[in-house]
């Protein structure tokens, strides 16, 4: 099983990354240090997008245990017997789903996942071995 990104957060980021060098045009063309600022943050954004459309699987899972994406495109495999938990918090007015591992808290957000929190705690649970 995998999870991965919404399609369409990149397209949301790379519209954001677009809009801001815009605003500037619009609002203070001739201000150098809204531009630096603008370019530098359209730029982050840009690999941000990045990440998401070269390593949209941010969680799979099987029989052996699961492997999360961690930083910008390294994956950690986690056997089940280093999971110590699997639960879905709720923060502010979404859930998330917070893999621990005991050295480790991995927090994967609805949109991350493209897939309710609390849906892919049920699917991990059905893969978990008992015992």
């Amino acid at each position: 099983m995998q999870w991965r990104v919404k399609p369409a957060l990149p397209v949301a980021k790379l519209i954001t990354a677009v809009a801001l060098p815009a605003l500037v045009a619009g609002f203070a063309p001739d201000d150098l240090s809204r531009w630096l600022l603008a370019g530098v943050v359209a730029a982050a954004i840009v690999v941000w997008a990045a990440r998401d459309v070269l390593h949209p699987v941010r969680l799979a899972a099987d029989d052996a245990g699961v492997t999360v994406l961690t930083g910008f495109a390294r994956r950690r495999h986690l056997p089940w017997t280093r999971i110590e938990a699997v639960r879905v918090e709720r923060v502010r007015r979404s859930e998330v789903l917070e893999i621990d591992a005991g050295d480790a808290v991995y927090v994967l957000s609805e949109p991350q996942l493209n897939a309710m929190p609390e849906d892919v705690a049920a699917q991990l649970a059905q893969l978990r071995p008992v015992g």
